[in-house]
């Protein structure tokens, strides 16, 4: 890892007039949208639920000293100021403003470090004691199952997999909610017994909250278990959501529906018994209601083959659909028939929202049928100030009612965000997997409207959309199939990156990374510069190199990285050793981006965009109008 620290950038002046919909005031909500040309409504004031979050401080030590970075919430006032103390020694000499960051040159790597708000002149109390990354990392300690035999003879282990974070425990610090996937998880295409899928809730410090075992009933692999971590009830910690079976055996111990029930195939598939929804209590894993899986999977071969690969194919995420609280969406099947269900969980009970079927009276015949990704994406998509699910080449309007379809079909990978900031609104760029249609595209994400796209190929497995070059306005574009990177007007730019994966804010600008496997690169026209190299750690999902997790989840607005060891024996979080100029409300109070954190996990798996432009020559970063429990 290289221990540069280069001078904090300049922030430049934007070249666009607008804000996004989510600023905090107002005022500035409607003056925003007039100068969108959008409607002037009330929506964009209306407040979201979200986290209440202590400090994230962070210290991450290097050859040089220590860069201390922590969050500006969107619950702090604007014109808030930050006072850095090592032990009891106040460091700066006036309070921060600029940024939220500070480094502490030449500092050891135990230096203990506290934060203290200053607003109006007064001093606040302070913050929880850094965290100490060194020699530039966390290591949050875990410990896998114990292998098994499956009935055919076949040994296995376990390896650490997806992970997700939330605030399990009430105390505003993020806790990680991981998934423990065996050696032998299948794709759905694929016949053959696997062991079971567990899933933990951990604190930072690696003490164990709870270990929930889904049972024989419950396949392993990417497109079985899809978690939802997230607080939907309001109370100040987060449940975690996800379906189960009988044998499903919660943190406490106890069992969900028949425990002695073996419903799997001599193909190891599980293609009959009952199907369950289950939201777990974060702080002890105790299942809390356990109602039937919508859809059921009724008639296999509905979903497009008999054998069993099509009719489990699931989706999950987060979404404000009345636009203040978090709802829970659950779904089955993307290549032939699609069903979404939105489910609220209040008060202790689900109340299933709404229902979108493909195969409706209201639906059928319009071009929604095969649209499905192996992901999805949750934004506000037409202004109105409640979110909508953009399940692949087709979107479902808050309201459970389809609200456009491109007809494009299947694809890998899809990003949905303000990628081209000389637009109003959002935009959504795709890939495809189906002969004759085009390679990838970039659409209106309100009207779906085709703005860009290449030409027709087959199976364009990967694609990405991020602002990863500043000589370029807006986001840059690129895919597996196409030969150079685009503009975010499908113009082409030349060079391709070295990778086509994963995103990451990284180093010291609002400039995005390139996030690969186990390493950290900088895009650039001649070559990509390496910036981190993870040791001792390991990506998963096979080809697909992802982390177990990569986002906002510490420090001020730049982007974690959380790989497991190769040993599966912690979690190793990165956090950048880079100063910055750049004051950004933390991400994780931007909902869009909070609910990608939460959808990150599901199938394959792709990076969250906040729901402003944050990139080159970005406007100031709008403030969330949010409140918390």
């Amino acid at each position: 890892m290289t221990d540069a620290h280069p001078p904090a950038p300049t922030p430049r002046r934007s070249r666009s007039t607008r804000h996004r919909l989510t600023v905090g005031l107002f005022a500035a909500a409607l003056a925003a949208t007039a100068l969108a040309g959008l409607p002037r409504t009330a929506h964009a004031a209306t407040a979201r639920q979200v986290e209440r979050l202590d400090r994230g401080l962070t210290s991450v030590h290097t050859s040089s000293g220590n860069l201390v970075s922590w969050r500006w919430l969107a619950t702090d006032p604007g014109d808030v100021a930050f006072n850095v103390y090592r032990g009891g020694t106040k460091l700066n000499s006036s309070p921060v403003t600029a940024s939220t960051n500070y480094f502490d040159s030449g500092a050891p790597d135990s230096a203990d470090y506290t934060v203290r708000a200053v607003v109006g002149g007064t001093e606040q109390p302070a913050s929880e004691h850094a965290l100490q990354f060194r020699p530039g990392y966390l290591d949050v300690p875990i410990s896998p199952p114990a292998g098994g035999t499956t009935p055919d003879g076949v040994a296995y282990t376990y390896e650490a997999n997806d992970a997700s974070a939330g605030d399990l425990d009430g105390d505003g610090r993020l806790d990680l909610v991981l998934k423990w996937q065996p050696t032998n998880a299948k794709d759905n295409s694929q016949s053959g017994y696997t062991g079971n899928t567990y899933v933990d809730g951990i604190r930072l410090d690696g003490t164990r909250l709870w270990r929930i075992d889904l049972g024989r009933n419950i396949r392993s692999g990417a497109h079985y278990t899809q978690f939802q971590v997230y607080d939907y009830d309001g109370d100040g910690k987060a449940e975690v959501a996800m379906k189960t079976a009988d044998g499903t055996r919660d943190g406490t111990g106890a069992v969900i529906g028949d425990a002695s029930a073996d419903h799997r195939n001599s193909s190891g598939y599980i293609l009959s018994g009952p199907e369950y929804l289950t939201m777990f209590n974060g702080q002890t894993g105790k299942a809390m209601q356990t109602v039937d899986y919508v859809p059921a999977r009724g008639t296999v071969s509905s979903w497009g083959d008999s054998y069993g690969n099509r009719v489990d194919r699931f989706l999950a995420g987060t979404a404000y659909l009345d636009g203040a609280r978090p709802s829970l969406i659950m779904a089955r099947g993307y290549y032939t028939r699609t069903v979404i269900a939105a489910w609220d969980w209040r008060g202790g009970q689900f109340t299933r929202r709404w229902t979108f079927d493909t195969n409706s009276s209201t639906n059928s015949g319009k071009g929604y049928d095969g649209q499905g990704n192996h992901a999805l994406s949750v934004a506000d998509v037409d202004a109105d100030g409640k979110d909508e699910i953009v399940y692949g080449a087709m979107t479902v309007d808050d309201n459970g009612a389809g609200l456009w379809t491109t007809r494009m079909g299947h694809g890998d990978a899809a990003h949905l965000g303000d990628l081209d900031p000389s637009r109003p609104g959002l935009e959504y760029f795709k890939v495809d997997e189906e002969s004759g249609k085009p390679g990838s595209w970039m659409a209106d994400a309100r009207t779906g409207q085709i703005l860009w796209q290449t030409a027709s190929g087959s199976d364009n497995g990967r694609g990405v959309a991020g602002d990863i070059y500043a000589g370029s306005p807006g986001a840059e574009a690129w895919s597996a199939s196409d030969t150079t990177l685009r503009s975010a007007a499908g113009a082409s730019l030349g060079r391709e990156p070295s990778s086509i994966n994963f995103l990451s804010w990284w180093d010291g600008d609002t400039v995005r990374e390139l996030l690969d496997g186990t390493h950290i690169d900088k895009y650039g026209t001649s070559g990509d510069t390496r910036l981190l190299t993870g040791s001792g750690v390991a990506s998963n999902n096979g080809t697909k190199s992802t982390p177990a997790l990569s986002g906002d989840i510490l420090g001020d607005w730049r982007e974690e990285v959380v790989w497991r060891t190769a040993d599966n024996r912690a979690l190793r979080i990165y956090s950048t050793p880079y100063q910055t100029g750049t004051r950004i409300t933390t991400l994780l109070h931007d909902t869009q981006y909070r609910t990608a954190l939460a959808w990150q996990n599901t199938a394959y798996n792709q990076p969250p965009h906040p729901s402003f432009f944050l990139g080159a020559d970005m406007p100031v970063a709008p403030r969330p109008s949010v409140y918390t429990p």
